[in-house]
């Protein structure tokens, strides 16, 4: 039986999703809410050289176990506590450790790609995308990459023209039209903000959650 609610965060990788999901968690509590990130979910590629995983498609839809994903959300929303993956951005690895994620009223879900998964936009009660201009986009994961991800300037380009950009315009830009809400400007549009965490709350208040 479903206990818990989900909302399911998209939009290109730099349009703004986490500043999103972390505004609601802010306004509706840590009590509440759990957020999820798509991005723990790569798959383990531990047993490809090193050498070779740089090199790989990660905006492809077979990047990820959206299989595992799905099912640790189904367990989320049924009140059960799952072994949440930890992923190392540097090694494109699973990290041996996990950790415990308990049940929460919210689960908040955002990755590039859960609009474009049957499996895991079944189970949404709120479809958002974030719909941000690619430019800002991209200037994003170039700063990202290379302050948190230790990347250089020309691997970042070479990946974003020959996998981020083409990836977005086959699956991601697609999958806005299961999108219940759509948002501009990312986690700076106070009002569309408001409006969802409005909304979420009248999603609580009909489970009988005060």
């Amino acid at each position: 039986m479903k206990e818990g609610i989900l909302i399911g965060i998209t939009g290109a990788s730099g349009s703004g999703k986490t500043l999103v999901a972390e505004n609601i968690y802010k306004q509706l509590g840590s009590e509440n809410v759990v957020i999820m990130e798509e991005d723990s979910y790569y798959r383990d590629l531990s047993k490809i050289p090193f050498d070779e995983r740089s090199g790989l498609n990660f905006d492809h839809p077979d990047a990820f176990d959206h299989e595992l994903l799905s099912r640790h959300i189904q367990e989320l929303l049924s009140g059960e506590t799952i072994a949440h993956p930890v992923y190392d951005y540097t090694t494109h690895s699973r990290k041996e450790e996990t950790k415990t994620v308990g049940p929460h009223r919210i689960v908040v879900l955002e990755g590039i790609l859960i609009l474009n998964e049957p499996s895991l936009r079944d189970q949404m009660d709120i479809k958002v995308f974030i719909d941000t201009a690619p430019d800002i986009c991209f200037i994003r994961r170039l700063r990202r990459d290379i302050e948190q991800r230790r990347r250089d300037v020309n691997s970042v380009i070479n990946q974003y023209m020959e996998t981020v950009r083409p990836m977005y315009f086959q699956f991601i830009e697609p999958s806005k039209r299961h999108a219940d809400i759509i948002i501009p400007q990312g986690g700076k549009n106070v009002v569309a903000i408001d409006i969802l965490t409005t909304k979420i709350k009248s999603l609580l208040q009909e489970m009988g959650v005060d």
